[in-house]
């Protein structure tokens, strides 16, 4: 079988062979016994209750791929059962933009520490090494957490996740996006921030988990060249505890006016004008009612 693609390739093979990986990957993101967490409205949320969250994004936005649950490890026995660790257990070094699309296209749960990372910004981003004063000469500024506070981060796919999040990332296109954002509550609009330039590994992970707001994230050239991102996503995202309220409103409004699937163009012929339309049109002699 085929090892590398180029990236045309892969994003011609479609879901039906990311559907096929799947299958194999399936085992790996099998999971622990669900704890409960104190979700931030005084409820207890079931783990099974995020994996039917994933489900639910899939289903009702029709994404290509699935949201990505994301933990920061504060000790190596924090590893969920299962997960891949790149250099341990392959050999191999991944970007973590690479294995954020491990997690939403292949079903993979992985576990980045420091020997796993390819790319010097997620580690500094995340806390895991010093960060020279020198970065702000070639990279765009960006927050980072304390320095040592984690040893690595875990990924998976939010539908098969056997743990807890502190973030759920989701890519979609724009519509997509558009979709779930006009059924949030009118409230949490001020809760959404967005960031357009580098680094996108650290702003959908660093950024909401400090301030607990969504975060609307553009895919960096990384994201793009290494991880195969499509020239059409967009990242949302969204802290651990803005989830049930985010899905709320989601199946709230899934047959609303503004639901995705049910949100479609039209052709509309002889529309309602402004009256400077008609006002133009009268002048040339032509229909202006």
């Amino acid at each position: 079988m085929k090892n590398k693609y180029s990236r045309r390739e892969v994003l011609e093979l479609g879901l039906g062979s990311v559907a096929l990986i799947a299958g194999s990957r399936i085992a790996s993101a099998a999971g622990t016994k669900p704890s409960p967490i104190n979700h931030g409205e005084g409820k207890m949320t079931e783990l099974s209750e995020f994996n039917r969250y994933g489900e639910d994004l899939e289903k009702h936005l029709m994404l290509r791929t699935s949201p990505i649950a994301v933990k920061m490890l504060e000790k190596e026995s924090d590893i969920p059962e299962g997960a891949v660790r790149p250099f341990k257990d392959r050999g191999q070094h991944w970007a973590q933009c690479q294995a954020f699309a491990l997690s939403r296209r292949e079903m993979t749960t992985v576990a980045m520490l420091n020997e796993d990372h390819w790319c010097p910004t997620a580690l500094m981003a995340y806390g895991m090494v010093p960060k020279p004063e020198s970065v702000s000469q070639w990279s765009h500024p960006y927050e980072s957490f304390e320095e040592g506070k984690y040893v690595g981060i875990v990924t998976a796919p939010l539908k098969l996740a056997n743990f807890m999040p502190d973030v759920v990332i989701i890519f979609s296109n724009p519509a997509q996006q558009r979709g779930l954002l006009l059924t949030m509550p009118i409230k949490d609009v001020p809760l959404v921030k967005s960031h357009f330039f580098p680094p996108s590994c650290a702003y959908s992970v660093v950024n909401p988990m400090m301030d607990g707001k969504y975060w609307i994230v553009l895919p960096d050239p990384g994201d793009y060249q290494r991880a195969l991102t499509g020239e059409d996503e967009m990242m949302l995202a969204v802290p651990r505890d803005r989830m049930k309220t985010l899905m709320a409103g989601l199946i709230k409004n899934e047959n609303g006016p503004f639901a995705y699937r049910h949100h479609n163009m039209f052709m509309q012929p002889d529309f309602e004008r402004p009256d400077f339309y008609k006002q133009m049109f009268k002048s040339w002699g032509l229909n202006s009612d």
